[in-house]
């Protein structure tokens, strides 16, 4: 299992998360934006108070992505 090492959320709504093996990968939340659950994410004040879980992410209203899910659906940050 993925373990999360850092996370940042961004002005676009997007995560940036660091892995256990070194990867670092890039998610877009807005196509989420359109689910109910994910609907108050739209206000950004609310989207920055995601917190690393580890082998999750999650936000203030209890939502929440997986580690699997920012790793495989997410897009590979060469810096």
């Amino acid at each position: 299992m993925r373990n999360i090492i850092t996370i940042h959320a961004n002005d676009d709504w997007t995560i940036d998360a660091a892995f256990d093996d070194g990867a670092e990968r890039r998610f877009d939340v807005k196509p989420l934006l359109d689910c109910e659950a994910f609907e108050p994410l739209r206000n950004l004040d609310t989207f920055k108070t995601i917190r690393n879980c580890g082998y999750f992410v999650e936000w203030i209203n209890k939502v929440d992505l997986s580690a699997d899910t920012l790793y495989l659906d997410g897009a590979s940050l060469k810096r």
